[in-house]
């Protein structure tokens, strides 16, 4: 056995635990929505509330907010004082009010939680079966733009909350030295090439992506005023022969490898160098697994290579800086710097051999 340390009582527990997970994760995803959390928190220096005040407040059956409250004291999430009112632990605090928390179970509950059902045909199939519980796309990234305004909130708000913190430490480092152009491959909502655009009133940048998010990322642009620097250029990744324009100095690519295979990465990249003159850089900002000094966010992105195995595409995932660094080699790169970017991305910095 792996770990004979623990007790036979307590593996047991733990089994159970995860045999119930759902349970308690959809009962956690009511106490949030129904307000049961935050009716509790507002009484944190009041000596807690009752479940029959918490019933009576929030018009719900003594009987709803029972059954909830059970399992969630189970499971620590709540707690009950010597008045026998209910209190949120710190783990129900956390469930409730940590941003990361919050953004990771509204994408778990709104984008992944029926396709997760679909698993294990999508490691038979390699394809991503569990994307029929969103709508008829191959991948998710052809159907973003007709998610429901809830699904798309939760995925950009996840997709978003795991780069935009990096963003102005990036800018940073990025402008550097001179950067005249900029072709920003997977620019989704043009987040980052808008901030690009304010940080430097010289630069120009292309957004490389499909047309639904480019129709978005232009609007913003608009919306931002920078229209006169930034363009689009369509494409497709995964079309036979995909191409980008030559002339940029710079090809920044910023949580976008981990959306592709290993094959598809280096044909990606293949495409990228042909592109490049010997004096241009390729920007890979990535979340290795194997590069984490805590384990939670270790287990956050092997968490989400499942989503990308049931949901986005069937055949990508988080992936360790190794397995990146030979891709890279195999495409005609070297990496000139690799180097930490805030807590948990790594930016590497290549250049054609």
């Amino acid at each position: 056995m792996a770990n004979n340390s623990i007790k036979a009582i307590d593996a047991l527990e733990e089994a159970h635990k995860i045999a119930f997970a759902p349970f308690v994760f959809q009962a956690v995803v009511s106490l949030r929505k129904l307000g049961v959390f935050d009716k509790i928190f507002q009484h944190r220096k009041k000596g807690g509330i009752s479940l029959e005040a918490i019933a009576e407040e929030l018009s719900l059956s003594a009987y709803g907010v029972g059954v909830l409250l059970e399992i969630a004291e189970s499971s620590d999430i709540v707690e009950r004082n010597e008045l026998g009112n209910y209190e949120v632990t710190t783990t129900g605090y956390f469930l409730t009010y940590n941003e990361t928390v919050n953004v990771n179970i509204n994408f778990t509950q709104d984008v992944c939680y029926k396709g997760l059902f679909h698993l294990d045909e999508a490691i038979k199939t390699g394809k991503p079966e569990g994307l029929k519980e969103l709508g008829s796309w191959s991948t998710i990234y052809e159907g973003l733009s007709k998610l429901t305004p809830q699904q798309q909130k939760a995925w950009f708000e996840f997709d978003h909350h795991y780069s935009d913190d990096i963003f102005s430490e990036a800018l940073e480092m990025l402008f550097s030295k001179e950067r005249k152009h900029i072709f920003d491959i997977g620019a989704n909502t043009g987040k980052f090439s808008i901030r690009c655009s304010k940080f430097n009133n010289d630069v120009k940048v292309t957004m490389i992506d499909l047309p639904g998010q480019l129709a978005k990322a232009m609007a913003n642009a608009e919306e931002a005023g920078v229209q006169d620097r930034v363009s689009a250029y369509e494409i497709d990744w995964l079309s036979k022969d995909p191409k980008i324009p030559t002339g940029a100095d710079t090809i920044w690519l910023c949580q976008f490898l981990d959306c592709f295979s290993k094959s598809e990465i280096e044909n990606i990249l293949s495409v990228c160098a042909k592109s490049m003159d010997k004096n241009a850089e390729l920007i890979i900002v990535e979340t290795f697994t194997d590069r984490q000094r805590f384990d939670n966010a270790k287990f956050i992105l092997e968490a989400t290579s499942l989503y990308f195995t049931v949901l986005a595409n069937g055949n990508s995932k988080m992936y360790q800086a190794k397995e990146l660094l030979e891709v890279i080699d195999n495409a005609g790169l070297v990496v000139k710097e690799d180097k930490p970017l805030g807590e948990y991305h790594t930016m590497l910095v290549c250049q054609k051999k």
